[in-house]
């Protein structure tokens, strides 16, 4: 499958000419979901869920469906009713021809005193997986991991001891949209073959519109 990075926690899916967006956010492109056959939200931030994306690509697309959590499809399902699904921890479907399976329940702590809303992290086609705002480990081998590099809620050691955990074969950065220019080479460089070491994975950023095959 061809990957493409979108602003920030977004990416893109394409395989056999079906595309599939997860998390397109108020801080990725308008157009970030437009094309989509399957749309994915792991959580109710709006840095992943902007509804005017969403709406942009099921507007353009009548076939296209959205998989998300009660939290966001409550905020859809009226508009487009039957095109929004609601998925939980445990659950596998299939969608734009990818078989995704639904891992973790809560968004990564930021602060004892913020609640915790809900978040999920999707798998695909067992090879690719995105957890959103979470070091969800999904306990079983991951060939490429969408790393959350910067937040409000981690740090790089944590990062740091996510990816020895997983033990994916590379891990490529998202949730990158707040992190200064000037701080990408100290990222890179701690994620690196000379930072404290990943268990061998390969770390990859991509500026956005870059694409990969994976």
């Amino acid at each position: 499958m061809q990957l493409t990075k979108k602003g920030h926690a977004c990416i893109r899916l394409e395989k056999h000419g079906r595309v599939l967006v997860i998390d397109p956010g108020g801080f990725s492109e308008p157009d970030a979901a437009v094309g989509a056959e399957a749309l994915l939200v792991t959580h109710e931030h709006p840095d992943h869920f902007a509804e005017d994306r969403l709406r942009a690509a099921l507007e353009a697309n009548p076939e296209a469906a959205v998989w998300t959590l009660g939290s966001v499809a409550g905020q859809l399902g009226a508009a487009f009713p039957g095109r929004v699904h609601t998925v939980g921890h445990g659950d596998a479907f299939t969608a734009a021809g990818f078989e995704v399976e639904v891992h973790g329940e809560l968004h990564a702590v930021i602060h004892p005193d913020i609640p915790r809303v809900t978040n999920v992290g999707y798998l695909l086609d067992g090879s690719v997986f995105h957890p959103g705002d979470a070091l969800t480990v999904p306990g079983r081998p991951v060939d490429t991991l969408m790393l959350p590099v910067h937040a409000p809620w981690n740090k790089v050691g944590e990062i740091i001891d996510y990816v020895r955990e997983v033990a994916p074969r590379q891990a490529v950065d998202v949730h990158d949209g707040l992190l200064a220019d000037r701080a990408r080479p100290i990222y890179d460089r701690m994620l690196g073959p000379d930072g404290p070491g990943v268990a061998g994975a390969e770390h990859h950023r991509i500026a956005p519109g870059g694409t990969i095959a994976v």
